[in-house]
């Protein structure tokens, strides 16, 4: 595992400036529904650093499989990364699909031990334009997602509502006064 780690953190590049009282912001919703997009419009607004679990699943596996194993393994380390980003006081965006409770409380206890700000946020499109950003995706390369209709479709099912209080917002409308909303919490402190 620790070399796993080592090869994350090897990947991320500069990071922002370390902060006294780092944020995580945990973005979470179905794939094709815009968390990389509004997780990029955001670290637009704030200086966090983006992780993206499909870019992370490609450092760890170079073909990836999407099994369960492989999953558990790539979000142990994810869950390491953070505790360590976070511990050196990054900010951070985590744009993952964190569709069920029982994920995110791995998150809740990470930021609970560490005494750091949590910002949860659902993202979620109708399901013809997630159908039409999923088509027109399919074999882009700079995509680092490879889930497509079938695989969105078969992962509505595990959908589970996020218990604590968060933010829910739309991409295939305007979303700069959730971004703006965000903002505003972050700086309040």
């Amino acid at each position: 595992m620790v070399s796993d780690i080592q090869r994350l953190l090897e990947s991320l590049g500069e990071l922002p400036e370390p902060v006294a009282k780092p944020v995580l912001v945990v973005v979470s919703g179905l794939p094709g529904t815009g968390k990389s997009y509004f997780s990029a419009r955001l670290a637009e607004k704030l200086p966090f650093f983006v992780l993206e679990s499909d870019a992370l699943r490609k450092i760890l596996f170079s073909t990836p499989s999407y099994s369960s194993q492989e999953s558990s393994q790539l979000f142990r380390a994810i869950h390491l990364l953070l505790r360590e980003l976070l511990k050196k006081g990054i900010p951070l965006i985590l744009d993952a699909t964190n569709l069920s409770e029982r994920f995110r409380e791995h998150l809740y206890g990470i930021v609970d031990r560490l005494d750091v700000r949590l910002v949860l946020v659902r993202v979620e499109a109708p399901p013809d334009v997630v159908y039409q950003r999923l088509e027109s995706r399919a074999g882009d390369s700079k995509n680092k997602s490879d889930a497509g209709w079938s695989v969105y479709r078969q992962m509505l099912s595990s959908v589970e509502k996020i218990q604590r209080n968060h933010y829910v917002v739309d991409t295939s409308r305007d979303i700069n006064s959730v971004i703006d909303k965000i903002v505003r919490e972050v700086k309040r402190g």
